[in-house]
């Protein structure tokens, strides 16, 4: 039983949660851009956490499902048709053999996951399936390249008929893709060389509103305002947490997301917090964002509370 790839759009990749413990020789994580998302989309189908998906940058995907199936669409809203018929994103749906899956341009967002019952079957390299296209690693034939037509991706036929739908509450509201005023407000916490950036500097990081430049990827969002000066001390490179926020020598902030490099020297104002990278990268060119100190407590209780639903007992983070 197979998906075979119609069309894959400017960018599609197969992603599990990432892989993990490999950073110290060099490999990226990688993963979902958007975990919130890509963890309701397993949900739905009573997946395993760490079942493959696709993850679909702006839109444009088409597939068709040789066998029954039951799929979930979350994240993004791409006004994906089912054989013609609107698709609901953020619920489980069952496919039929022979059904062909239409995704338009995303309206609200950036990034959709599209999610299949037991996962889709791929070959691991280092653990995972996770594509990262700069390390040539992870995807559908392990050389980390993105999902092109004429891609055909095996899964098990579907086992029963399993509806379910995301309750509104939960299903977070994103930017749509023309520019809009009013900012997204991003939790950071004040980590690494935080103290060592003067109070000045600071104040203007947070006064400022930025906007999200086309020049961002899965490895870095770019951020586009205030320059932001440092005059603390010269760093030797250390490792790097999702979600870091760089700033160059140029003074233009650079948050670090899923394909990040593992080391760096550049200074560090701070790190996003888990659901704001997550928030972030459903951020399309143009977005305006702010950012806002919070407390380290508060960032750690959000993130237990969602894995604790999604995975059970946390014990560490």
């Amino acid at each position: 039983m197979t998906l075979k790839v119609l069309n894959a759009g400017p960018l599609s990749l197969l992603q599990d949660t990432g892989r993990m413990g490999f950073q110290g020789v060099g490999a990226a994580v990688g993963g979902p851009m958007d975990e919130h998302a890509f963890r309701w989309a397993n949900h739905l189908l009573g997946n395993d956490v760490n079942a493959a998906q696709i993850e679909i940058t702006f839109g444009l995907f088409q597939c068709e499902f040789t066998q029954p199936a039951q799929i979930a669409m979350t994240g993004a809203d791409m006004s994906a048709e089912l054989d013609g018929k609107p698709l609901k994103p953020w619920a489980s749906y069952y496919v039929k053999a022979g059904s062909i899956l239409r995704c338009k341009t995303a309206r609200q967002g950036m990034r959709a996951y599209l999610a299949i019952q037991h996962g889709f079957e791929v070959n691991q390299a280092l653990d995972s399936c996770s594509t990262v296209v700069r390390d040539e690693i992870g995807g559908l034939h392990g050389r980390g390249e993105p999902l092109t037509r004429g891609d055909v991706i095996a899964y098990r036929a579907a086992e029963h008929d399993l509806l379910r739908q995301v309750p509104t509450e939960f299903i977070p509201h994103y930017p749509e893709l023309t520019a809009t005023t009013t900012p997204c407000i991003l939790d950071m916490l004040p980590t690494y060389q935080y103290e060592q950036f003067s109070q000045a500097a600071r104040q203007q990081f947070f006064n400022g509103i930025y906007t999200v430049s086309s020049n961002s990827d899965r490895m870095g969002y770019r951020l586009s305002g205030d320059n932001i000066e440092y005059d603390g001390e010269s760093l030797i490179s250390e490792g790097i947490a999702l979600g870091a926020i760089q700033i160059p020598s140029d003074g233009q902030p650079i948050v670090l997301m899923a394909d990040h490099q593992t080391i760096g020297g550049y200074p560090k104002i701070g790190c996003l917090t888990r659901m704001s990278v997550s928030k972030l990268a459903q951020c399309p060119p143009g977005t305006k964002v702010r950012l806002q100190l919070v407390k380290r407590e508060k960032a750690e209780q959000q993130y237990r509370e969602m894995l604790r639903f999604f995975v059970g007992e946390v014990t560490t983070l």
